[in-house]
């Protein structure tokens, strides 16, 4: 086995993901509570829906479907979005609906409702993301330092190889690749907290047309993220993913404060 170097740019890249996925969050939560007032309980039921329906129902939903259809569904690119954005949009805008109408109902107002997206997207950044560019930095650092030939000598010959062609990426891969995953973030966060002021307005002031729009919009985002990834460039697919989720929290907090609320 052939030994690469992972690239200080690669790990700097790591970093960036790392601070944006587990910082972020926390910025925006101290700046929205500060700012706006917003109550720091509404982080955690915002946390706790993410990690019910998405993390855990979601994702029972998954290993049925998937064990069931097996290859017929992920062979089918147009399939294979069309079931994962119905999917993510179903788990993830009903908890947020059953959240804001019944776990936030004595406290539900533009401050909190900004705070639960937080809370959705931050609790999203540090599972998918933050946990991951701490494995990457750990493992960046093993086969830096040379340690990571000691722990492959435990392995059996066949897990080993599999074991190094997995790694070959580590140094491989395109540093700014690294950076994908800390922009993605961005606008996961951007999109989580625009979906959490349409939700909040449907709850609050009757709004079936923003529940409608909280659904379709999760829904258009994830499926065609899916589509676009396999056409363009991930940088494409990642900066259009920035746009759209800037676009969407701008038309949030235009409509949500176009009247008087509670």
């Amino acid at each position: 086995m052939e030994w690469g170097t992972v690239s200080m740019a690669s790990m700097a890249g790591m970093v960036f993901s790392l601070i944006v996925s587990m910082g972020l969050p926390v910025v925006l939560a101290v700046l929205f509570s500060r700012k706006f007032k917003g109550q720091l309980i509404t982080i955690f039921v915002g946390a706790g829906t993410f990690i019910f329906f998405a993390m855990i129902l979601e994702q029972l939903l998954h290993a049925v479907v998937l064990s069931a259809v097996g290859t017929a569904l992920t062979s089918n690119l147009f399939l294979y979005a069309l079931y994962g954005g119905l999917a993510a949009a179903l788990f993830e805008e009903t908890g947020r609906y059953i959240a804001m109408r019944f776990f936030m109902k004595n406290n539900l107002n533009r401050p909190n409702a900004l705070m639960y997206g937080v809370g959705h997207g931050g609790v999203e950044a540090i599972m998918l993301m933050g946990m991951v560019s701490v494995n990457n930095l750990v493992t960046s650092t093993m086969i830096n330092s040379g340690s990571i030939t000691d722990a492959m000598a435990r392995l059996d010959a066949a897990t080993a190889q599999l074991t190094y062609e997995q790694l070959t990426a580590f140094w491989q891969t395109p540093a700014f690749m690294f950076y994908m995953g800390g922009v993605e973030r961005v606008s996961a966060l951007l999109l989580q907290i625009g979906l959490s002021l349409f939700m909040f307005r449907a709850v609050k002031n009757g709004r079936r047309n923003c529940l409608l729009l909280a659904f379709g919009v999760h829904f258009l985002v994830d499926f065609l993220t899916v589509i676009a990834s396999d056409f363009l460039p991930t940088l494409a697919v990642e900066l259009a993913l920035v746009v759209i989720s800037a676009a969407v929290i701008w038309y949030a907090v235009r409509i949500c404060w176009e009247e008087k609320q509670a």
